[in-house]
Formats: C-alpha cells, sequence, structure tokens
C-alpha cells in the first residue's frame, strides 16, 4: 500500500524503475515511451497491463505526460528533476577502464598537462563537451618551498600546498649561487610563507628582499619574481573545455547558439559555475550533454550540481 504525504502518493520502488526506464528511453530515443518497449528494453518482469498502470500513477503525479492520443510518455521536469536526485546511477568503470585512466594521466607532467589530459579524456568517455576548471588557489596555503640546484645558475622551485597541490618551475639565476645561500634563501621563504595563502603571498614576497643579504639579493630577486609571476595566478577563472566537436545542431532543437557562446566567454562561465561550487575544494569537472533530443537539454536543466 502507498502512504501519502502531502496529498501526493509515495511512489514505490516498481513505478520509480519505470520513470527511470522512460527518462533513459526518452533521452537516448527522443521518442515517446510506450509499455511494450519498457518491457522489451528494461528486465522489470512485469506485464505491458501493469507498467500502463504504473505510468497512469506517474502521469497522475505529473512525473510524465502523454504528448498525444495513442503516443507513449515522456518525462516532464518534475520527472527530470526525480530522476537527477535520486534515479540517476553512474556505471563504474571496469577494471581495464580504469587502468587506462590511469595510465593516460601518469604521463602528465604538470598541472597543465594534467587538466588538458583530463578534459580530453571526459569528453571521449561521454562523447559530450566538457568543461574542466583548475583547481582554486583561493583558499590554499603553503606547505613548503624547496629549492634543488640543477647548475651553477640554475634552480628548480618547488612549492607545496595544503592541499597536495605541487607546483615546479625552473629558474636561470644572473649569478653563481653556493649552497649556503640557496640555505638561507629555503629558510627565509619558508619562515615567511609557510602556512600563508597564495592570494597573500605577493605582498609577503615583496618585504623579502631586505631579509636576504646584499650580495645574493639578484639571485633571490629572480626567486621571488618566479613565484610572483608563476605561482600566484589566480587559475580559478581558468576552465579548458574539451569535446565541442560532439556538439552538432541536431542536439539542441534550440538554444545551440547561447551554449557555443558560453562554451566561448570562459570567464562567464567560470564566474558562474564558481558562485555555485563556492563550497567545493580543488578540481571539478562536469560534461555537458550532448544528447540528440529536447529531453537531453532538459534533462541538463536539472543537473547543476558539480559532480
Amino acid at each position: 500500500m502507498q502512504e501519502c504525504q502531502g496529498g501526493v502518493r509515495v511512489l514505490d520502488d516498481r513505478k520509480l524503475a519505470v520513470l527511470r526506464a522512460i527518462v533513459e528511453d526518452y533521452v537516448s530515443t527522443n521518442e515517446p515511451v510506450g509499455s511494450k518497449s519498457i518491457v522489451d528494453r528494461h528486465n522489470l518482469d512485469v506485464s505491458p497491463a501493469t507498467i500502463r498502470n504504473d505510468m497512469a500513477v506517474l502521469e497522475e503525479q505529473g512525473f510524465i505526460v502523454q504528448p498525444h492520443t495513442s503516443a507513449g510518455r515522456v518525462p516532464t521536469d518534475k520527472g527530470y528533476r526525480l530522476f537527477v536526485d535520486r534515479l540517476g546511477g553512474v556505471k563504474p568503470f571496469s577494471t581495464a577502464e580504469r587502468r587506462a585512466i590511469e595510465t593516460f594521466l601518469a604521463r602528465a607532467y604538470d598541472l597543465d598537462d594534467v587538466v588538458t589530459r583530463t578534459v580530453r579524456l571526459l569528453a571521449q568517455l561521454t562523447r559530450q563537451v566538457a568543461v574542466v576548471q583548475y583547481p582554486s588557489l583561493t583558499r590554499s596555503a603553503v606547505r613548503h618551498i624547496e629549492l634543488v640546484p640543477l647548475a651553477d645558475r640554475r634552480l628548480l622551485l618547488v612549492l607545496i600546498t595544503d592541499t597536495g597541490r605541487v607546483e615546479q618551475r625552473t629558474i636561470d639565476l644572473p649569478g653563481d649561487i653556493t649552497e649556503d645561500a640557496i640555505t638561507q634563501l629555503r629558510a627565509v621563504l619558508n619562515a615567511c610563507l609557510d602556512g600563508r595563502r597564495l592570494t597573500e603571498a605577493a605582498s609577503v614576497v615583496a618585504d623579502l628582499p631586505e631579509r636576504i643579504t646584499p650580495s645574493e639579493r639578484a639571485n633571490a630577486a629572480a626567486v621571488f619574481s618566479v613565484i610572483l609571476e608563476s605561482l600566484v595566478e589566480r587559475h580559478e577563472e581558468k576552465v579548458i573545455v574539451g569535446g565541442a566537436a560532439n556538439l552538432t545542431p541536431a542536439d539542441f532543437s534550440q538554444g545551440l547558439h547561447e551554449v557555443l557562446e558560453a562554451l566561448e566567454e570562459q570567464v562567464v562561465l567560470t564566474r558562474r559555475r564558481w558562485e555555485r561550487c563556492a563550497q567545493w575544494h580543488g578540481t571539478w569537472a562536469r560534461s555537458w550533454p550532448s544528447r540528440r533530443s529536447p529531453g537531453g537539454q532538459r534533462l541538463l536543466r536539472h543537473t547543476g550540481r558539480p559532480a
């Protein structure tokens, strides 16, 4: 027996399964879904008559609608909302798929390459448009800075944040540098920047030359310049888009122009996404559905949460 909440009957598992089948089939085929096709395509172990009864309840509750007489049913906005909130499942990767993904991403040599590879991989796996946003530095803090001598006038700067992010930069120095000078510079950087948010680093680094002996200030200035120019970047304002070729005019009966404009205006797109995801840390990714049906477009409107 179905209980009522606020005058609306609670859907049992079978009716939820019928709704899931209708949403999935309609988004895939762009055709109204009938009871017989549900029985043929989905293993629900019930008769078409039972499915029709369940569809009648779903229609009464406003989750599906019949576009015209003798047609099957299509989801409503309410039906899509329920599908996204409760019914949408994520297919797990197979062992082979997981191994291939790990191998592909393991070849990345820096953050930019990781992000580029991620957006390409996401677009290929989903056959949709993928949007990847850089990790936010707004709340990241410096955990440690390391200076590694590579040559008499070259250093490797390694910056590690409290979120686990690692930045590496090669620095060409104007003069030779001794091991003692590297040790002093490393100590000054860690003493002054450890625990500092990266957004505060610029103002802190500006005062560091006074802590360096005059003879080493030229080399130190080269290091400070790299920190200011390369590490303290507002990557949260940068997004990478991949798989735009997966969009075709047939994917959207209307609104394709607006979608392409949003993809091109990356700053606007980032701001909107960032406002909605301000409570999330690190990198998030979202694939933009490329559905050859109005159902895909309507489903897209309800999938605004970060994945």
